[in-house]
C-alpha cells in the first residue's frame, strides 16, 4: 500500500489536500478490481469525468467516484452488487494493502425519471491518511 508520506508528497506537489490524493490512489484501485472481475470487466462501461481524468488527463481533475453504464440490467440488483463488490473489495486488499470492510458496502436502487433502473453505491476504505472514508459509485443501465 501507499504509504501516507508518498501521499502527503503528491498532496503538496498538486497543491490540493491528502484525503483528495488518497481517494484518486484508492478509485484506481477500485477500478482496477471492477476489470480483473470476470463478470464485470466486459459488461460495465467506465464514464464520466474519473473516465477522462483516468484515461486521458493524468492531473485534469480529481473525483469523488465511479461512473459506469451496465450493459446487463441484472447487474442492477443489491444482492448482485453485495456479492461481487465482496469480490472486488478482497482483490483490492490483496493486490494493494487497503482495507475496504466489505460490511460497509451500500447500495440505493431506484428508476431514473426515465424509468430505467440505476444505482448508487457507495464503499468505504481505511487508508493511510483517512482511517475511515468512503468513494462513491454510480451506475445506470441503457
Amino acid at each position: 500500500m501507499i504509504d501516507k508520506r508518498e501521499i502527503l508528497e503528491a498532496a503538496s506537489s498538486f497543491s490540493l489536500l491528502p484525503n483528495v490524493v488518497e481517494k484518486d490512489y484508492v478509485l484506481g484501485w477500485i477500478l482496477g478490481g471492477i476489470y480483473a472481475h470476470e463478470e464485470l470487466a466486459e459488461t460495465w462501461v467506465f464514464k464520466g469525468g474519473t473516465c477522462l481524468k483516468k484515461c486521458y488527463f493524468e492531473t485534469y481533475r480529481f473525483s469523488e467516484d465511479l461512473d459506469f453504464t451496465l450493459r446487463n440490467e441484472v447487474h442492477i440488483d443489491e444482492e448482485f452488487l453485495r456479492t461481487v463488490f465482496e469480490e472486488v473489495a478482497a482483490w483490492v486488499t490483496d493486490q494493494s494493502g487497503l482495507n475496504i470492510p466489505a460490511d460497509q458496502l451500500e447500495f440505493d436502487i431506484y428508476d431514473n425519471p426515465r424509468g430505467h433502473p440505476n444505482c448508487q453505491g457507495k464503499i468505504a476504505y481505511r487508508g493511510p491518511v483517512s482511517p475511515t472514508s468512503g468513494v462513491g459509485r454510480k451506475s445506470s443501465s441503457t
